[in-house]
């Protein structure tokens, strides 16, 4: 999809969900030929032109000022990942940055192995997971048996009946927080080809994803909760945070869980440190070696 048909979509799929009573428009008659606010309705909420709208709706964005971007944002109520992601599909930033890490530098695996009762592990641009600690492959995935270009959150989350099964009722949360992560990520780089590649995949093979990405939800990925119907240790609720690693511009993130002191999840997660045989990055890299 071009980023003009991105930037149309957006914006009636934003306006598509305003009711007039969200903003005060009047609604006038009981019948409405469209859903959520007319395009005139936006414009005059914008302080633009219904022409000028137009173009924007039909992707035309060249030469639009940061000024009317905020106010069509402001009109559209849209939140700040929404906001950013209004401004790059206008203005694509540029961005000349290495997308396959050479190697992890040996702290960042140092720091995954040294902890040893919680999952953590690091994450590229594309939900690649470069390196792990055991308990992340203990209570989600057996990474070590994904190959290795399946080796994604993304993949995991649509694809993998086994993981689905594990996330329950919780799947459709989390796949929708997924979809709405990739297409905040198709907003930071426009043209990145191997990002394309991953999401037209995805919205090849799995109906559900799209379902979601025709949604058009925006979310960067901070913080959450991570819930796990695990087949040994029963239900998990893991609290997750996410650090960058600006000294890594071609990883993502460092991902940190950590189940609430004294609590049943937090027990279980023990148990499983002591009885798992799941393998590290770490142990899979020597194995390969060996």
């Amino acid at each position: 999809m071009t980023r003009n048909r991105e930037l149309g979509e957006f914006l009636k799929s934003r306006r598509a969900r305003l009711r007039p009573e969200d903003v005060g428009v009047p609604a006038y008659g009981s019948r409405r030929r469209v859903q959520g606010l007319r395009r005139e309705e936006l414009a005059q909420l914008a302080g633009v032109s219904v022409a000028y709208y137009v173009r924007l709706e039909q992707g035309t964005a060249d030469g639009v000022s940061t000024e009317i971007l905020d106010a069509v944002s402001g009109a559209l109520r849209l939140d700040p990942d929404e906001h950013a992601y209004l401004h790059r599909l206008a203005h694509p930033p540029r961005r000349v940055r290495a997308r396959e890490p050479s190697r992890l530098r040996p702290p960042l695996q140092h720091l995954l192995d040294s902890i040893g009762h919680a999952p953590a592990y690091v994450v590229g641009h594309y939900t690649n997971v470069v390196a792990w600690n055991r308990l992340t492959s203990a209570v989600f995935v057996d990474l070590a048996s994904v190959p290795a270009e399946e080796r994604t959150w993304s993949h995991q989350i649509h694809l993998n009946d086994d993981y689905k099964a594990r996330l329950g009722d919780n799947w459709e949360t989390v796949a929708r927080r997924n979809v709405a992560y990739l297409r905040f990520r198709s907003g930071e780089d426009p043209g990145d080809e191997r990002l394309r590649t991953l999401i037209d995949e995805l919205r090849e093979r799995s109906p559900e994803f799209g379902r979601m990405w025709s949604a058009h939800h925006v979310t960067d990925l901070t913080h959450g909760e991570a819930r796990i119907r695990h087949p040994e240790v029963g239900q998990l609720v893991l609290p997750f945070e996410t650090l960058h690693l600006p000294g890594d511009p071609d990883l993502s993130r460092l991902m940190l869980y950590a189940a609430e002191p004294g609590s049943p999840s937090e027990q279980a997660l023990r148990r499983l440190a002591a009885t798992s045989r799941h393998l590290s990055s770490a142990d899979l890299t020597s194995r390969e070696r060996s």
